[in-house]
């Protein structure tokens, strides 16, 4: 096998290596039981507080519930739009123009614990 041959199975290797990881970074939250979820299974919210696309949940409020941050360079696609953040999260992941949250209260996949929360943090459906 010659150089050149190597160089081509090296290169498809990671080609496709790299496939699912681009997939991965491509959808930013999965939907399990007819409710949003980040990547660990972590239940996503929305802030009635929110204007727009812009989010209202910073400081405390941001440390309580975190913002569904954008990693790397992910692109809208969809539904699903880029924000951008006045904080170190620079930018967020917004469904149907929402911003979206995990809470700090939520321990493992599938807690819902933010739900109704002060009357202004909602599951994302």
């Amino acid at each position: 096998m010659n150089y050149f041959t190597q160089s081509i199975q090296a290169l498809a290797v990671a080609a496709a290596l790299a496939l699912p990881a681009l997939a991965f970074a491509a959808e930013p939250a999965m939907k399990e039981g007819g409710m949003w979820t980040d990547h660990h299974g972590m239940t996503l919210y929305t802030f009635d507080k929110d204007k727009g696309t812009e989010s209202a949940c910073y400081d405390q409020c941001a440390k309580n519930w975190p913002p569904l941050k954008v990693e790397g360079a992910a692109k809208p696609t969809g539904d699903w739009t880029v924000i951008e953040r006045k904080d170190d999260a620079k930018q967020q992941w917004a469904y149907k123009g929402k911003p979206l949250y995990t809470y700090i209260e939520d321990k493992k996949a599938g807690d819902k614990n933010g739900d109704g929360k002060g009357g202004v943090w909602h599951v994302a459906k």
